[in-house]
C-alpha cells in the first residue's frame, strides 16, 4: 500500500485538485484508492459525494480502531475502486499546532489496519494477505499542524503543490523543509516525489519566469509537465465527476499529466526510500 500526501503550505493553489485528479487517474486505470480528507474544508469529500457515514476521519484521529476507520469509509460516487475516509469540520480539533507522538501515529495506525486483511480462498484453503488499496492519497490542510505532520507522519510520498506566482517559491521551500524534517524526526520512508506546478498559463511571462526560478532553485524535484489553467477543472468538480470523465480538449490535456503522475507515484513505490 502506497501512501502519498499531497500538500502545500500556501492556500489557494489547487492541492486538492491534485489529490482528486490523482484518484480520478487511479480509478482509470485500475488501481484500488482511497482518499484521506484531512483538510477540515472537507472539499475533496464533496467533490468524491460519498454517502453518509456514521464516522468521519475527526472520529478515526480520536480512536484510531478498525471498527471506527470502517465507519468512517464510504464508495466515492465517481464508481467502482475509490473510496473515501471522509473529513468533516470537526477534524480542526486535532490540529494542534504542536502535537505530542501519540496524536502524531493516530493517522498511520489507522491506516495500518487497512494496509492487509486475511482472505480465505474458492476452495476453503489457506488465507493469504491481499491489499485492500493499492494507493491512499492523503489531502492536507494548508497549515503545518498536527493533521499534516500525521500526513507526513504515514507517507511514503509528497507531492508538493504549487502555482507560479511570486510567493510560489517560498511557500514550496517550507513545504519541502516539512518533508525533510518530518523524515528526520518520525518517518524514514518518506520522500518528497516532486513539485508540481499548477494553473499555468501559456505564453504567460510572470509564469514563466516563476518555473525557471523553481527549477533553478528544486532542480528535478520539479516535474517537466504542468497542469494548466483551464476552464474544465473547475466544470468536473461542479459536477461532482473526475477530470478523466469531462470530455472536453482542456480536460483531456490535464488527464494525460495526472496519468503521468500516477506513473510517477506507482513507480516510486517499487524503489527503496534513500537513506537519510
Amino acid at each position: 500500500m502506497q501512501v502519498v500526501a499531497t500538500l502545500s503550505l500556501k492556500g489557494g493553489v489547487g492541492k486538492t485538485t491534485v489529490a482528486l485528479g490523482l484518484a480520478g487517474a487511479a480509478q482509470r486505470h485500475g488501481v484500488s484508492t482511497l482518499v484521506v480528507d484531512l483538510d477540515p474544508q472537507a472539499n475533496a469529500t464533496t467533490a468524491l459525494d460519498p454517502d453518509p457515514t456514521t464516522a468521519t476521519v475527526a472520529d478515526v484521529l480520536d480512536e484510531p480502531r478498525r471498527a471506527v476507520v470502517e465507519r468512517a469509509i464510504a464508495p466515492s460516487a465517481w464508481g467502482e475502486g475509490l473510496d473515501v475516509l471522509v473529513g468533516a469540520e470537526q477534524t480542526e480539533r486535532h490540529n494542534h499546532p504542536d502535537p505530542g507522538a501519540a496524536q502524531l501515529y493516530r493517522l498511520d495506525r489507522a491506516l495500518q489496519r487497512l494496509a492487509g486483511e486475511l482472505i480465505t480462498d474458492d476452495s476453503g484453503g489457506s488465507e493469504h494477505a491481499e491489499e485492500r488499496y493499492r494507493l491512499v492519497i492523503v489531502d492536507c490542510p494548508p497549515s503545518l499542524g498536527q493533521l499534516t505532520r500525521s500526513a507526513l507522519s504515514a507517507a511514503d510520498r509528497a507531492i508538493l503543490v504549487t502555482d507560479p506566482t511570486m510567493f510560489s517559491v517560498s511557500g514550496v521551500q517550507r513545504a519541502f523543509d516539512a518533508v525533510q524534517t518530518e523524515r528526520e524526526r518520525s518517518n524514514d520512508r518518506l520522500q518528497p516525489l516532486g513539485v508540481l506546478v499548477n494553473r499555468v498559463r501559456p505564453r504567460n511571462t510572470e509564469h514563466e519566469f516563476r518555473i525557471s526560478e523553481l527549477r533553478e532553485l528544486f532542480g528535478p524535484l520539479v516535474f517537466n509537465s504542468v497542469l494548466p489553467d483551464r476552464s474544465a477543472v473547475q466544470q468536473a468538480q461542479g459536477a461532482c465527476l473526475p477530470i478523466q470523465a469531462w470530455d472536453t480538449p482542456g480536460a483531456r490535456e490535464i488527464s494525460a499529466v495526472f496519468t503521468a503522475l500516477l506513473g510517477r507515484v506507482l513507480r516510486s513505490a517499487s524503489r527503496p526510500a534513500a537513506s537519510a
